[in-house]
């Protein structure tokens, strides 16, 4: 199907543009994201890359200057397999007037997913491996489509976020930064009397609580589009065959593997120390140690810090890089070892452990070049790897220990998809949610494709950390770039909710304006990230960006001046 080049609506108040050259001719090979045309707006040049793959059968404005409105039809790629001269006929100015093209396109309504279900000859038009978020996403999806599902999973639906994961952790999160808080009251003329300690019997039946709501929720959903859940382990040696441990067989059209991830286990000495313990052991743990030594400064290094540092241990962060949560931005990596410094966590970076020694109750985390550091536990954290379990037989392509999947969450089996950890990447919750319905909808014909370049990252700690895009180091090596920022420091709600530590960063490219990269540190900034995230996905320039009306007084007014200081025009910040 031939695929239409449009003048895009770059920008919420552009009605036309202007054809600056073209940098394709008629006739010419072109492929997906290759620019092929440039355009002027009233404020800048951009370039129009190709939104198919094949030939560009027809120019339908040549003329350099010509001003045209948005959504009019310029040109037209004919795919591969197509006839251009076909394409060029029916594109031709006799066959098609101008109003008529861009009233066809400016008329067009947004219409309901197109399904090109195959026919099924098989039990099942889809087996989920997996009830984690991007399984049983996967399952919901593609039984919505119209689907015969089912779902498999050997142990509680919600896979480790629900269970072992964001949601336990949050819960524990949340009871320290009400500790926090209740510290501040003195500050507002509140006097309490409260014993701090905590009883962690209790912490951990309110958190099992939580859990299973959450799971039991997910349960209620499945039932309710009537995909058929199985309590089992599954394995698969061959397409169209899910092997249950019961001894059944499954038949299905395609397969979702959707089998999450595991604790990641280095072959360091010592490490089957009883006294060693995973993000898992932690969530469960009765008694809180007095002295724990953290291994690996990530998210789940970093959050848990700030768990058992509510409850009242010395904590140490052992990293091997040079900062903690070294995939983000390096100012917030920053940030986020001074808060936690300031709490007395210990944090130390280029540290390798090369032996961990029991020595009677305590355990001894040995550090090359340093003196070894004594703890009652060591909490073990230094990422996840796919969980390949139930697949060894299969003859699927696997990289660096991962699946390898496609745009489109296909394998290198056709009928074959894997979503969430398990492709490696990216191992968060709501990546593996937007897999699973690609995933889904491929399955069922309809075909979609994941794009995670406004995925927002968040560090659950108290005061929180989010990104979106890329950050400014990686920025400023592709990119002349402009920078915007601004402090919470300066926001009136920040400072009237006690919570002013932090900013808003916006990395912008300095020609076009475009959105490269937000980064936060502060409280609620999770919650925020998801506006920055939108602007983003929908490519909105930060100029216009800046000008949207923000509530006021609210945090989220400190993205809105971030966003006007790219341009020097935030007007609460003293004149540069």
């Amino acid at each position: 199907m031939s695929v239409e080049v449009i003048m895009p609506k770059a920008g919420v108040a552009m009605e036309e543009g202007t054809i600056v050259s073209w940098l394709k001719q008629e006739g010419e090979e072109v492929k997906i994201g290759e620019p092929i045309l440039e355009i002027t707006t009233d404020k800048v040049n951009m370039e129009i890359e190709s939104e198919g793959e094949g030939t560009l059968a027809v120019i339908i404005h040549k003329e350099e200057g010509e001003v045209l409105p948005v959504f009019t039809v310029i040109g037209v790629i004919a795919e591969k397999g197509e006839n251009q001269e076909e394409v060029k006929a029916k594109y031709s100015s006799g066959n098609i007037s101008k109003e008529d093209i861009v009233e066809e396109n400016q008329n067009t309504e947004v219409k309901e997913e197109k399904i090109n279900k195959k026919e099924c000859n098989h039990d099942y038009d889809v087996v989920v491996i997996g009830g984690g978020p991007g399984g049983y996403l996967s399952a919901l999806k593609a039984a919505l489509l119209g689907g015969r599902v089912a779902l498999v999973e050997e142990n509680i639906l919600g896979g480790t976020c629900l269970n072992r994961g964001c949601i336990p952790t949050k819960t524990y999160i949340k009871t320290a930064e009400i500790l926090e808080e209740i510290d501040q009251l003195s500050k507002r003329g509140v006097k309490v009397t409260v014993d701090k300690e905590q009883d962690i019997k209790k912490a951990i039946k309110y958190k099992n609580r939580v859990v299973k709501k959450l799971t039991a929720g997910v349960g209620g959903l499945l039932k309710s589009r009537d995909v058929d859940v199985f309590n089992l382990k599954a394995s698969v040696k061959e397409e169209h065959k899910v092997i249950l441990s019961d001894g059944k067989v499954l038949d299905t059209e395609n397969i979702i593997i959707a089998t999450g991830s595991k604790v990641r286990i280095l072959p360091i000495k010592g490490i089957e120390s009883n006294l060693i313990i995973t993000s898992t052991e932690a969530l469960d743990l009765e008694t809180v140690p007095e002295e724990l030594v953290i291994i690996g400064g990530g998210v789940i290094g970093c959050e848990f810090a700030e768990i058992f540092n509510s409850r009242g241990s010395k904590v140490t962060i052992v990293e091997m890089e040079d900062r903690v949560i070294p995939r983000m931005d390096k100012e917030l990596s920053e940030s986020l070892k001074y808060s936690l410094s300031k709490k007395g966590i210990n944090v130390l970076t280029k540290k390798k452990v090369s032996e961990f020694k029991e020595e009677g109750n305590n355990i001894l985390v040995c550090i090359e070049g340093e003196e070894p550091i004594k703890a009652d536990l060591c909490l073990y954290a230094i990422g996840r790897e796919a969980n390949l379990s139930g697949i060894e037989d299969l003859d699927i392509k696997i990289d660096k220990g991962s699946i390898v999947v496609n745009s489109k969450m296909e394998t290198s089996i056709p009928s074959i998809y894997a979503v969430g950890d398990v492709t490696g990447g990216v191992m968060l919750a709501h990546a593996a949610f937007k897999m699973g319905e690609v995933a889904a909808s491929n399955a069922l014909g309809v075909n979609k494709e994941v794009d995670l370049g406004a995925l927002p990252s968040c560090v659950y700690t108290i005061p929180e950390v989010a990104s979106v895009g890329i950050t400014e180091e990686d920025a400023r090596k592709k990119y002349n770039v402009k920078v915007g920022k601004f402090n919470f420091a300066g926001n009136g709600r920040a400072l009237a909710s006690g919570q002013e530590q932090g900013y808003v960063k916006v990395v912008a490219d300095a020609k076009y304006g475009e959105i490269l990269g937000i980064h936060m540190f502060g409280c609620g900034v999770a919650e925020l990230i998801n506006h920055a995230a939108s602007f983003k996905a929908l490519e909105i320039p930060t100029d216009e960006a800046s000008e949207l009306i923000f509530g006021h007084p609210c945090t989220s007014e400190a993205l809105m001046e971030a966003l006007a200081d790219v341009n020097g025009e935030c007007l609460h910040l003293p004149k540069k």
